[in-house]
């Protein structure tokens, strides 16, 4: 059965990893009929908006988009095109899955765990203001529904994938009201849905340090919105950085699968860019469409290249001599 998938190529570097991903995707064999769409700085110049509604409308239609990095300036400038598509798709479950990969050498080994993060509220609700000059006020926003709901995603993951944990990090200790109720709903779900999942709750600097400690130890780890973003970036460094990890942005309607790196636009058209990170969030993709197969594939592609550790098949970030699309025909060359 074939499949239409929403593609936002992004800015910088994104249109190169974009087509990286696409072309190792087509070499499943999976049947993709691709949407492309526009998102991020290109698509205000051309458009006059950062996330045009019809790039909203056609994600929503299809229920499935693979988005390349976009560009999101600091301190100014036009809004977040991720913080957009959350809050415009209901995407509430940020998945950022890490793992050691073979061939990529880090401090730690046998790394394997999951961050799951709520996506939609918390101090990215973004409501801000000036209470007199020099004095701004963040309002941290909580919710039964919101709380309730990415606990219960994270208990349905480790169910449906067989994980033995949840653990829980939080700051209830200072902010007893707002992640007081994150930590309410996560026993509640706990008890009406564990069935043999483990559950654990730690304060976040604790668990931050225990992560630097031993990060085997943990499992699928649970957190709001800020907390979330931050850790899954800390978790990241783990196992090689940004550029070697996945990322998925879930509702019950549609699905974003993203890489979660910059734009990088320094290097960006000179075929330098590792496009594994969006390639391993068309894995997800996969999987999320029931494509299992396919997506095993394409790891196993990806292991096998980094695992050989040939230069001239790998980019520079991971100690190699090749480029963009040098990576995308040494997995296409292993699908094959």
């Amino acid at each position: 059965m074939g499949h239409t998938i929403c593609i936002i190529p992004g800015d910088g570097i994104g249109p190169e990893v974009a087509t990286a991903a696409r072309r190792v995707i087509d070499a499943s064999g999976v049947s993709i009929d691709w949407v492309e769409l526009p998102a991020g700085a290109g698509a205000v110049e051309k458009f006059g908006e950062v996330l045009p509604d019809d790039t909203v409308r056609a994600i929503e239609a299809h229920r499935v988009a693979l988005k390349g990095p976009v560009t999101t300036p600091i301190g100014g400038g036009f809004t977040s095109v991720n913080v957009g598509l959350r809050k415009r798709l209901n995407l509430y479950a940020a998945v950022r899955p890490v793992r050691s990969l073979p061939g990529v050498k880090t401090r730690y080994e046998d790394v394997d765990l999951v961050v799951v993060r709520e996506n939609t509220e918390g101090l990215y609700s973004g409501l801000e203001n000036e209470i007199t000059a020099g004095v701004v006020q963040s309002l941290k926003i909580a919710t039964r529904t919101a709380c309730e709901r990415i606990a219960r995603y994270a208990f349905n993951y480790c169910h449906e994938r067989g994980r033995k944990r949840v653990t829980v990090f939080h700051k209830a200790n200072i902010l007893k009201k707002s992640d007081g109720l994150f930590l309410t709903c996560a026993r509640e779900v706990r008890d009406a849905m564990a069935n043999g999942v483990e559950y654990e709750e730690l304060i976040i600097d604790n668990g931050c340090m225990q992560l630097v400690r031993d990060p085997t130890r943990f499992d699928v780890v649970l957190m709001e919105n800020l907390y979330g973003d931050i850790v899954s970036d800390l978790c990241a460094g783990l196992v090689g950085g940004l550029g070697v990890v996945p990322g998925a942005n879930i509702g019950d309607g549609c699905a974003v699968f993203e890489a979660v790196h910059g734009s990088a636009p320094d290097i960006a058209g000179q075929n330098l860019a590792n496009p594994l990170a969006l390639i391993m969030s068309g894995v997800m993709m996969l999987n999320h469409l029931g494509e299992t197969g396919a997506a095993t594939r394409i790891r196993d592609a990806y292991d096998a290249v980094l695992a050989e550790g040939n230069p001239a098949e790998l980019t520079r970030d991971i100690g190699g001599t090749g480029g963009t699309s040098t990576f995308a025909d040494a997995l296409i060359k292993r699908l094959g």
